[in-house]
């Protein structure tokens, strides 16, 4: 007896993809999702003075649907001093892309997971030493963590 086997193919709609800003007064770490939105994966690091042209650029080019700005928190919860240019960087946003849904996610101790990301990923020394690579890593970070609380998805739980 022959077992035949059907494959159902459910078309799966592309959504807006979501970029992460882990924003600084010198350089920005960008992170994007790929289409689907289930993986973060780093983007570029801009200098932040270039960075309101860099995603109007971007988002001319990819269907963005939402942006996902880390927030630097203190241990206690209160927001920390690089909140007030942070602040004006997202309004300003706001207002030039209207469109797009602005979101917050907490990120502390992002630079360290990702410092520990670069060494267990092999990264040399002297590239590591390079503040752009931990930037965009430190975005992927962020942005990861807001997908994994959009999906209800605790680390160690699947």
């Amino acid at each position: 007896m022959r077992a035949e086997v059907l494959y159902l193919c459910t078309e799966t709609k592309d959504l807006g993809r979501i970029l992460a800003i882990d924003y600084g007064t010198k350089r920005t770490g960008i992170a994007v999702t790929d289409p689907h939105q289930r993986i973060a994966s780093p983007l570029e690091t801009v200098p932040t003075h270039d960075l309101m042209l860099y995603l109007d650029d971007y988002v001319a080019r990819e269907n963005v649907e939402a942006l996902v700005v880390g927030r630097p928190l203190r241990l206690d919860g209160s927001d920390s001093q690089s909140m007030r240019p942070l602040t004006f960087f997202v309004n300003a946003l706001r207002k030039r892309l209207p469109h797009l849904r602005v979101e917050w996610v907490d990120e502390r101790f992002t630079s360290r997971m990702a410092q520990a990301a670069l060494v267990e990923g092999g990264m040399k020394k002297s590239k590591r030493r390079e503040k752009g690579a931990l930037d965009k890593v430190s975005a992927a970070l962020i942005l990861q963590s807001y997908l994994d609380g959009k999906n209800n998805l605790h680390p160690g739980v699947l």
